[in-house]
């Protein structure tokens, strides 16, 4: 069991760099990127409503009457555009260098040597020789740190050339890169946002857990019997309307302001200025009191599948031939139930962990919308409508990883229930 687990630890490699490369390749390639989001800001910026028409018709075919060269140019450097598509990816991952501190150099046709400083008084000698560009300092060797090119050379004799430094920075050395929107380290950006999925996830996961398997036996149990039925209109209606929008009927009739003002309109706690304030039992308080409409509403959807499946399991279970051999033994029917017939109606319940722990704390963007609750779904949407990549990107690779650690969760679970499985 031990090296099946080790190959599939493994084989979340290739499969983790098929998820992201896929989802890169669609990003980039997608209309409305952050560089033409850039340059249509500036462009409608510097225009009255009369030019605004034929500014859309520049940037559709890849032209600026705005921005010069340099400007452009510095753009697709800072979003990585320079650079091909199979380049750019594994330069996210970490695994090529990504080039940084560029400075610009221009060679007139009769220059072909000349000095630039690059900071704390240090120079260097820049020599054009053809197409290439030698780098030395001041005692003529070649720098480690500095690298150069010659990237264009025109009709008339001139050259522009760059120099830079490279370092790997990627996700594989924690490096999730700069937001565009928040002009923070996604790290930053996200850490606060994804303890507050964390806390809503698994606190649903857990409930959905304590409620449904208790229900599931219950309605195994009285199966065909009136309670049978009324509990499974209950919970079917619930299944059949949607988490957000359960979360707006439930903010309308408890909701701060409204007939039953029991709970807060939303949020995930209290204002900074009140929170504060509260004693320690005073914020445990607050923070439940907040957490319970949305809790509902997280979790309604999946409380359907999960009693059903457990009930399900349960009964067919309880038909087959060991379970009539237990009662015709003697045993009373507790012992047989929840000894004999429960572990194994909890396998395919064992089976879905990674599942449930997958899409629970991945987030909704809906649920969290409608609760005005800052968390880690409206987060990876916004992200997506604002073409910011770097957020989106870390947003797939923390979802990605989940699921992967998720699969294996639901194997392990698998292997402790039922003992007859031998993973090989």
């Amino acid at each position: 069991m031990t090296q099946y687990f080790i190959r599939r630890i493994l084989l979340m490699i290739p499969t983790f760099i098929g998820s992201t490369l896929l989802i890169f390749i669609i990003l980039q390639l997608a209309p409305g990127g952050p560089l033409e989001q850039t340059i249509q800001r500036l462009q409608m910026g510097g225009m009255g409503q009369g030019e605004i028409a034929g500014a859309a018709g520049d940037m559709m075919t890849g032209g600026s009457s705005i921005l010069p060269e340099s400007a452009l140019r510095e753009l697709n450097r800072f979003y990585g555009f320079d650079k091909p598509i199979w380049q750019r990816y594994i330069i996210w991952l970490g695994i090529w260098p990504r080039e940084i501190r560029h400075r610009d150099i221009d060679f007139s046709p009769d220059v072909f040597k000349q000095q630039r400083n690059v900071g704390f008084g240090n120079y260097l000698t820049l020599e054009r020789d053809g197409e290439e560009l030698k780098i030395t300092d001041d005692s003529g060797i070649a720098p480690k740190e500095w690298k150069g090119r010659i990237e264009e050379i025109k009709e008339d004799g001139t050259a522009r050339a760059v120099i830079f430094q490279t370092e790997f920075s990627g996700i594989f050395t924690g490096n999730l890169g700069t937001s565009y929107t928040y002009a923070q380290p996604v790290t930053e950006v996200m850490a606060p946002r994804f303890k507050i999925s964390i806390f809503y996830g698994l606190s649903g996961l857990i409930l959905m857990y304590l409620i449904c398997i208790p229900l599931g036996i219950k309605k195994a149990l009285k199966h065909g019997t009136p309670f049978d039925f009324v509990s499974s209109v209950v919970v079917f209606v619930g299944y059949s309307i949607p988490g957000w929008a359960l979360g707006g009927v439930l903010l309308v009739l408890f909701g701060g302001g409204s007939f039953w003002d029991i709970f807060p309109l939303g949020g995930f706690r209290s204002p900074l200025e009140i929170w504060e304030t509260l004693t320690w039992w005073q914020k445990i308080f607050d923070q439940l009191h907040h957490a319970v409409l949305p809790i509902i509403a997280w979790t309604i959807g999946s409380f359907a599948a999960m009693t059903t499946l457990m009930k399900n399991s349960l009964l067919e279970n309880l038909s087959q031939d060991y379970i009539r051999t237990a009662y015709a033994k003697g045993l009373n029917e507790k012992r047989v139930v929840w000894i004999h017939a429960m572990r194994n109606s909890l396998i395919p319940i064992a089976a879905r962990i990674g599942h449930n722990i997958g899409i629970i704390i991945s987030g909704s963007y809906f649920i969290e919308r409608v609760f005005n609750i800052d968390g880690f779904g409206k987060m990876g949407y916004q992200a997506i409508l604002d073409r910011d990549y770097p957020i989106t990107l870390g947003f797939l690779v923390i979802v990605v990883i989940i699921r992967l650690v998720g699969n294996i969760l639901s194997d392990l679970a698998l292997a402790t229930v039922d003992p007859r499985i031998r993973f090989k």
